[in-house]
C-alpha cells in the first residue's frame, strides 16, 4: 500500500471517529436530545396542571364577581366571619393530661 492510500485511510478514520462522538456525545447528540424530550414533556406536564389552575382561579373570580352568596361564604370559611345578628360559638378540645380525673 502506497502511503497516500493509507492517509486517505487514516483521515477517513479519523473523520469517521469525529462525527461519530459528535453524534454519541457532543452537542445535539443522542444523549442530549433525549434530555431535552425528557425536560420538554416535564414542562409540557406542568404548563397544564397550571392552565387547569388558571382555570380554576377564573371560575372562582367569576363566581365571586357574580354572587354576593359566594364571597360571604368564602368569607366565613376563610375568614371566620360572623353576621352582625349571629352569636360565635367556639368549642375547643379538652387539654389531654392536664384535667382532673
Amino acid at each position: 500500500m502506497s502511503w497516500s492510500f493509507r492517509f486517505l485511510i487514516l483521515l477517513l478514520t479519523v473523520l469517521f471517529l469525529m462525527l461519530q462522538y459528535r453524534l454519541w456525545v457532543g452537542e445535539g447528540s443522542q444523549a442530549e436530545v433525549r434530555t431535552l424530550e425528557h425536560r420538554l414533556a416535564d414542562q409540557q406536564v406542568r404548563i397544564e396542571a397550571l392552565r387547569d389552575r388558571n382555570a380554576a382561579l377564573r371560575a372562582e373570580v367569576e363566581s365571586l364577581r357574580r354572587d354576593a352568596d359566594a364571597i360571604e361564604a368564602r368569607a366565613r370559611r376563610e375568614l371566620g366571619l360572623i353576621r352582625e345578628d349571629e352569636t360565635y360559638f367556639q368549642l375547643t378540645e379538652p387539654a389531654v393530661g392536664g384535667g382532673r380525673e
